[in-house]
């Protein structure tokens, strides 16, 4: 049996969440029962949504337990198997969490699954071609399904999220314009994600500001929004929508630490007859086949390239996952098990 080192919510963060919060432990992996497989991870995907999920409050999911791993998508290996489904060797990504390895029941629907690692890189299915592109596919594609010529926009451009979302919405023919903080990454989404432009929202860190920075780089207007960080951008897009646009709400980080985070022109959701929806992409299992398809195609063909962000070793998690909270990370944030 494998000596296994996890990481705990140890207690509730009290406003913004530190270290502190976190507890590393060592246990014993248990033996497998029956139709029962025993997964080394090789990578651990940190996401902001797990922010909230440590809060005790209500939401769309239950919230992390005291005591317990954290939880968290994996991709690793399969190392030993009880089941007829899955043989040592496997490559597999699952919710192991943030620990060393995993127990999975294999016959417990959409907790693992084999991925083919020929043309997509085992790391990616926990990024592009994981949960957080079908994100992005889910948001562009069945809430603002933009037309050819549509200015779409997104915060939190160069993660995960964005610069997946980039490249769908290219491939569709849209305007595509991203904000982010820091003139590396709107660089680096301008010059190598290929949105159209870029605004640093560390130089335009109010509603007036980055209005006019919007209206700069839309001059036709907003058709869609993707909104990860909420706040005061949210408030800015909502002045330079057009009629009729629509916006998917994926997340507000803005929030996390339990601020309020009012709108100041709310009433411009009538003015333009805005659409307003949002998602948990786990809840559309139906869409995920026909997205993860496209999102490896586009991988394959060149046309996605994400970047990623790797912290080294377990205990790295927690500062790594903090530093995503403030944006220190430059991609995809994972952490490299082994």
């Amino acid at each position: 049996m494998a000596t296994n080192r996890q990481i705990v919510l140890d207690n509730r963060p009290d406003g913004e969440a530190t270290t502190s919060n976190f507890k590393l432990v060592t246990s014993e992996t248990p033996a497998l029962a029956d139709g029962q497989v025993l997964v080394r991870h090789h990578y651990l995907s940190l996401d902001p949504y797990m922010r909230g999920r440590m809060n005790e409050s209500k939401s769309y999911a239950a919230s992390q337990a005291l005591g317990e791993v954290m939880i968290g998508g994996t991709v690793g290996e399969v190392v030993e198997s009880r089941s007829p489904k899955f043989k040592p060797g496997d490559q597999v990504v699952g919710m192991g969490g943030w620990q060393e390895y995993s127990v999975v029941d294999a016959d417990a629907p959409g907790m693992l699954r084999k991925v083919d690692t020929t043309h997509v890189p085992l790391s990616y299915y926990l990024g592009a071609v994981g949960m957080p592109g079908v994100t992005a596919w889910y948001g562009l594609v069945k809430i603002i399904n933009p037309k050819p010529g549509s200015t779409v926009v997104v915060s939190a451009a160069s993660g995960a999220v964005g610069s997946t979302y980039a490249a769908l919405a290219k491939a569709r023919g849209c305007r595509v314009v991203g904000i982010a903080g820091g003139p590396e990454k709107c660089r680096y989404a301008v010059e190598e994600l290929h949105f159209d432009a870029c605004i640093d929202y560390r130089v335009h860190g109010d509603v007036k500001s980055m209005s006019k920075a919007l209206k700069e780089a839309c001059p036709d207007g907003i058709d869609g929004y993707f909104e990860n960080v909420g706040g005061y951008i949210l408030d800015a897009v909502l002045l330079r929508t057009n009629a009729f646009a629509r916006i998917a709400v994926c997340g507000m980080i803005a929030g996390y630490d339990g601020a309020p985070l009012p709108l100041q022109n709310p009433t411009l959701i009538l003015i333009n007859r805005l659409t307003i929806e949002g998602f948990i992409v786990s809840e559309h299992v139906e869409v995920w086949p026909e997205a993860l398809k496209e999102l490896g195609t586009l991988v394959a063909q060149g046309k996605l390239k994400p970047r990623e962000s790797v912290a080294q070793g377990l205990q790295a998690a927690p500062e790594a996952f903090l530093g995503l909270l403030k944006g220190k990370n430059f991609g995809k944030q994972l952490v490299k098990l082994i």
